[in-house]
């Protein structure tokens, strides 16, 4: 799964509005997660850091709410914007996943030791899971 970094909200207008995952490299304002959705109709989550999540207003999580989008919490550790616009989550990530659940284990044990094994955040592993059942 591609994941499209945008490092400021100049970047928006230049997004291919088939764009499903985009990770937000600043804080976003209202008018800017406004914009994203009416640029990517089919965008299916944001990912934006922790400490940018919670300056998000009530109101622009109640419209990702109503878009049925997403607000993931995380980084894109390791990313060099420089080399590709793009993170990339490894099939491992996904076969991991996969090979837990035919051990019969619960959601939330995946979510805890793929958290362990990976540096993905838990309500991004859940959003991978959803995306893969």
């Amino acid at each position: 799964m591609k994941i499209r970094v945008v490092s400021s909200k100049e970047e928006i207008e230049t997004l291919d509005e088939n764009e499903e995952i985009i990770h937000l490299a600043f804080r976003p304002s209202n008018t800017d997660i406004f914009s994203l959705v009416m640029k990517c109709p089919n965008v299916k989550a944001l990912h934006i850091p922790s400490s940018y999540k919670r300056t998000i207003s009530s109101s622009a999580r109640m419209y990702l709410e109503m878009q049925d989008i997403d607000l993931l919490e995380g980084d894109v550790w390791g990313h060099r914007k420089d080399i590709n616009e793009y993170s990339e989550v490894s099939r491992s990530v996904y076969d991991r996943i996969e090979e837990y659940r035919k051990e019969g284990l619960g959601e939330n044990e995946i979510t805890d030791k793929m958290v362990k094994e990976t540096r993905l955040s838990p309500d991004f592993i859940t959003f991978l899971m959803k995306q893969n059942s």
